[in-house]
């Protein structure tokens, strides 16, 4: 079974287009690349990747898409879509004609409105995803819950994903709130997560090893290994890690215990299953 990389990113750094890497995140303030990936993905034996948005365009699509042509490694690709306009059926036909194509994400942790997952028309969009075979990542912070839990129920058919574990702020122990919710997601058979984002949620520059371990212990108690997937994060996480290999430590640590067939589940076989790639 194939170990893949199922969350990272690239870009071609524009102020403009990703106002997001503020003064903070200047080690990100430069274009991140397939070929800059690639020998760090084969270091860690991993075969692919899942390169995933970081802008609500469908220029984004276009870019990452084109990549997955030129790039192997590139596996599959999680676009954008505006998932509340009256085109969007269109939309979906259209990317569908694209083998790399496998999900949508909205950057749902930046809206101002606490329920903007519950929108009629934005969950009509989801549900559009769901007869044209198309996941969705749920990239969310811990206070969003509440919407979260909520959305799941009234799209019980979509193939979701957590991205970053739901980003807790990572301290001495989880919150009652988020080791709460998280369980209650995870009753969702349609629900996966993505270990990824860890160290970007802690103190970026004090963070041991072990700090992870009491919410890695609850998202595997909560999803087992068969629901949840390795992700990078790469190059966020190097806001916080001096290498790749430094976040891939935390969860080869944590998961030396597994069995061979829980190991290859976590680090690609659920990936694999998920996106179908």
């Amino acid at each position: 079974m194939a170990r893949i990389d199922a969350h990272q990113h690239f870009w071609v750094y524009d102020s403009v287009e990703y106002d997001w890497i503020n003064q903070d995140m200047q080690r990100l303030q430069r274009d991140f690349l397939p070929d800059d990936l690639n020998p760090l993905l084969a270091k860690a034996d991993m075969k692919g990747c899942v390169a995933v948005q970081a802008r609500h365009t469908e220029t984004e699509n276009d870019f990452l898409l084109g990549l997955a042509d030129n790039h192997e490694q590139v596996m599959g690709v999680v676009g954008w879509l505006d998932l509340r306009a009256d085109n969007l059926e269109e939309r979906i036909q259209h990317y569908r004609g694209f083998k790399a194509f496998k999900g949508v994400r909205h950057i749902v942790q930046g809206e101002p409105d606490p329920n903007f997952l519950l929108a009629p028309e934005f969950i009509r969009g989801v549900k559009a995803l769901a007869k044209a075979g198309l996941t969705y990542d749920i990239l969310v912070f811990e206070r969003q819950f509440p919407a979260v839990l909520t959305f799941l129920e009234r799209c019980p058919d979509q193939p979701f994903v957590l991205d970053h574990l739901g980003k807790p702020a990572i301290t001495e122990r989880p919150g009652k709130a988020w080791t709460e919710g998280i369980r209650v997601m995870a009753e969702h058979p349609n629900v996966y997560c993505k270990v990824s984002g860890l160290v970007t949620e802690a103190d970026w520059s004090s963070w041991q090893p072990d700090d992870f371990k009491p919410y890695l212990d609850v998202v595997f108690g909560a999803f087992g290994p068969e629901r949840l997937m390795y992700g990078s994060d790469w190059p966020v996480c190097l806001l916080a890690a001096k290498e790749y290999a430094t976040v891939m430590a935390i969860v080869e640590e944590y998961t030396a215990s597994f069995d061979d067939r829980e190991r290859a589940a976590f680090f690609g076989g659920n990936a694999e299953r998920f996106y179908n790639l």
